[in-house]
């Protein structure tokens, strides 16, 4: 290292078309999916109706397994 500079650091690379601040394009498509249906205000709509479809699908079969059962 050259001690003459008296640590005064140097930032040759620093160019401002070099940076990429475009990150969704730079995401994964399973990352995009994943903050588009998980995060926010649309992720809670999500999760509401995904419960909801396994209330209701647990209710139906149960309604069925019970009528088979006590049918006779």
């Amino acid at each position: 290292m050259d001690s003459s500079r008296g640590g005064s650091v140097q930032y040759d690379r620093w160019k401002e078309n070099n940076i990429n601040m475009n990150v969704k394009a730079s995401q994964s498509t399973m990352m995009r999916v994943y903050s588009i249906v998980c995060i926010g205000s649309t992720g809670i709509a999500v999760k509401v109706a995904g419960a909801l479809a396994a209330l209701v699908s647990i209710y139906i079969i149960g309604y069925v397994t019970g009528y088979y059962v006590h049918r006779c």
